[in-house]
């Protein structure tokens, strides 16, 4: 047969003339072109348009799955041009995907824990790889597991049939099994790097954690007796047993963690003194354990006054405050109601929260809210302290005035706006005030390469966390103002990882780019989605009897017993795609960096099709690529598949639109091998 020639990317190939673009540039190893609708075994069909390619003199680019090669004909694989192209077409078809990547637990969980993976697993009867997952991304289930804000569960999809999965119990129960064995890790070679990391609470316990597993020797360097920061000095013993917080630090330092107590940056040691010690890189994890200001005058002279963080703080490490008589807590976050508890179990005989805003605003967990209620605690909605009432320097009340919300404008809390006329005393022995927290920055006083913002938390590159200081970096608290502790969690980790490329490289790197297609970014969901799961009961948390946990500091919430996890695993919907880790569209996505939001417009919605017991069928995630029905017409002859509609319309479902169960598909699985989406995938 003659040979032709033809230039690729400057080089010149010879090659038969009966080949496509594709087929000489795979032949030749010139470059990896992408596709979705490409297969070697079946005709090109050209519908993806992601392996365009520039031909000379040529006004537009071409498929290169279906161009066939010609003499002298010069192509170019990759430029600007081509590359925009295969972006643009990519956001074209995820803009009318309507699927989840993921599960929107996961995406909103600040730590991205796998939380559709990990129960999965507790329904398969593995706790133990259960827990493995959960570890890759949280070290301290044992501790989040009781104490976490659920992220999760406030977008867990089950809503729209009744309530939320108890995801967080869930991983509490995994974590509670494991509690005698402990697995641990493999620790990786060491590596013969030092890092120092100042600050024992989640975040620093978290980095210590990721580097030690990689070989890197870390030491906590902590100004408190203890570590665990805000777990243990700003969430009450009730909440959070102490047993349970030192043994899942005891876990994690007898990795090889170095630690040293009592020891306080800008007093003990700075930055130079710390490289001078040889530390090759240094963490700032430091909490926010500054009580804000009520600014009511003379509230830091007056006795009997405590800030929120400073009472819990006190009272874990000097022993419980003894109070007597009423106490006012004034805040509505979960501080505010730690404090109103912990005061009702130290003593006091009447405990009232007083809060500015309604029930609708309050910040505080709402099973904590109802927690604090059930045990006799009173709050007081719309009323707001204005002047401090004392005798001979002690306090006796508050000076309250009711308030009333105005509208703020869209996406804004209600302004809680003073009644004028409305004032009113509550007698009281104490007042705590808990209406927020704030990082003290003494310890970076002297650093003047370390930048703060005008309200005090450390400035970083908000990709690598490293901070002005080379090799110097920081996380949680500290950066964000006080966060939740999974977001520490969450920071802690992605900090190590830019320490260990700065550790590698000498520069530090953020994550990855990834995308995740959504549901919800697409369009609204509606209910009617989910009409065919039928409603069951969310688990309830057992706990001991009000009248009973008010006298002590013993753990409220008991721990689901085995028989309502096995109900509760089965509530999951399951909504991340079962082909995540295989999908070709995802991956192409990654690598081109998907942004669908130009293209946002009308979404076509279908039911899914589980009639067949071994194949799902979702339309809803298909881009028509074709290559599940040329595959089952062209190679195995079936034709059990195929194009329903046309144009926009256009959808890949059985003929006649029939269940895949009732054509004559014989279940040997090459559609579910070809499909680049998920959209045909095997049922587990």
């Amino acid at each position: 047969m003659e040979k032709i020639k033809i230039i690729i990317n400057n080089k010149e190939i010879t090659t038969a003339p009966d080949k496509t673009i594709l087929e000489v540039v795979r032949e030749n190893n010139i470059d990896n072109i992408p596709t979705l609708c490409h297969d070697d075994r079946i005709e090109p069909y050209g519908s993806c348009f992601l392996c365009v390619v520039e031909v000379e003199g040529l006004g537009r680019l071409v498929p290169a799955c279906s161009t066939p090669i010609r003499d002298k004909m010069v192509i170019t694989t990759n430029n600007e041009r081509i590359k925009e192209s295969r972006k643009t077409a990519l956001e074209l078809l995820l803009s009318n995907h309507y699927a989840d990547c993921i599960g929107p637990c996961v995406d909103n969980c600040p730590a991205h824990v796998e939380a559709q993976g990990y129960i999965a697993l507790i329904d398969m009867g593995k706790p133990k790889e259960a827990l493995k997952l959960i570890k890759e991304n949280n070290p301290l289930p044992l501790s989040i597991g009781r104490v976490c804000v659920r992220d999760c569960e406030d977008v867990c999809r089950r809503c729209y049939v009744d309530d939320p999965v108890a995801i967080n119990y869930l991983k509490r129960h995994v974590a509670d099994l494991d509690f005698d064995s402990k697995w641990t890790p493999e620790i990786k070679e060491n590596k013969g790097k030092k890092v120092a990391i100042v600050g024992g609470g989640p975040a620093g316990l978290t980095a210590a954690y990721y580097l030690t597993k990689e070989g890197y020797n870390c030491t906590i360097l902590e100004k408190l007796p203890k570590l665990g920061g805000m777990l243990r000095y700003g969430i009450p013993s009730y909440r959070l047993p102490r047993h349970i917080l030192d043994s899942e630090i005891k876990w994690i330092t007898d990795l090889g963690v170095e630690v040293k107590l009592n020891t306080e940056m800008g007093k003990d040691f700075s930055i130079a003194s710390l490289k001078k010690e040889g530390y090759d890189a240094i963490f700032l994890g430091v909490g926010a354990h500054k009580a804000s200001s009520m600014r009511l005058k003379r509230e830091d002279e007056i006795e009997g006054i405590f800030g929120g963080i400073d009472f819990l703080r006190k009272g874990e490490i000097e022993g419980a405050v003894k109070l007597h008589g009423t106490v006012v807590i004034v805040g509505g976050g979960n501080t505010a109601i730690d404090a109103a508890r912990t005061a009702l179990r130290s003593g006091a005989e009447n405990v009232k929260i007083v809060y500015r805003r309604s029930l609708n605003e309050m910040p505080a967990a709402s099973e904590e809210i109802v927690a604090a209620q059930h045990e006799g605690i009173e709050i007081l909605f719309l009323n707001n302290p204005v002047a401090i009432l004392e005798k001979d320097n002690k306090l006796t009340g508050l000076s309250c005035i009711k308030m009333k919300l105005e509208d703020a404008g869209e996406g804004k809390r209600p302004r809680p706006v003073p009644i004028e006329g409305s004032e009113f005393i509550i007698e009281c022995s104490y007042m705590i005030g808990a209406i927020g927290q704030k990082v003290d920055t003494f310890f970076v006083k002297n650093e003047k390469d370390i930048e703060l913002e005008s309200w005090g938390t450390v400035i970083v590159n908000e990709e690598t966390y490293e901070t002005g200081v080379a090799g110097v970096f920081s996380g949680g608290d500290v950066v964000t103002g006080p966060m939740t502790a999974i977001s520490s969690i969450a920071q802690g980790k992605e900090a190590s990882y830019s320490i260990m490329e700065y550790l590698k490289t000498g520069k530090a790197k953020g994550g990855d780019f990834k995308f995740f297609s959504f549901k919800h970014k697409l369009a609204s969901i509606s209910e009617t989605e989910f009409v065919d799961y039928s409603k069951n009961s969310r688990a309830i948390m057992p706990e001991l009897n009000a009248l009973e946990r008010i006298t002590n500091f013993e753990e409220v919430e008991l721990g689901l017993a085995p028989e309502q996890c096995n109900a509760e695993t089965k509530r999951c919907l399951e909504c991340g795609c079962s082909e995540y880790y295989d999908c070709t569209l995802r991956q192409y996505c990654d690598e081109f960096e998907i942004y669908i939001e130009n293209y946002i417009g009308e979404v076509r919605k279908f039911e899914v099709d589980n009639s067949h017991p071994f194949i799902s069928l979702d339309p809803n995630k298909c881009i028509n690529c074709g290559k599940c029905v040329r595959t089952c017409a062209d190679i195995l002859k079936v034709s059990a598949l195929g194009f329903v509609k046309r144009g926009f319309k256009a959808v890949v479902k059985p003929a006649m639109e029939k269940s895949l169960l009732d054509t004559n598909c014989i279940a040997c699985g090459n559609c579910i091998d070809v499909c680049p989406t998920g959209a045909i995938s095997e049922k587990f």
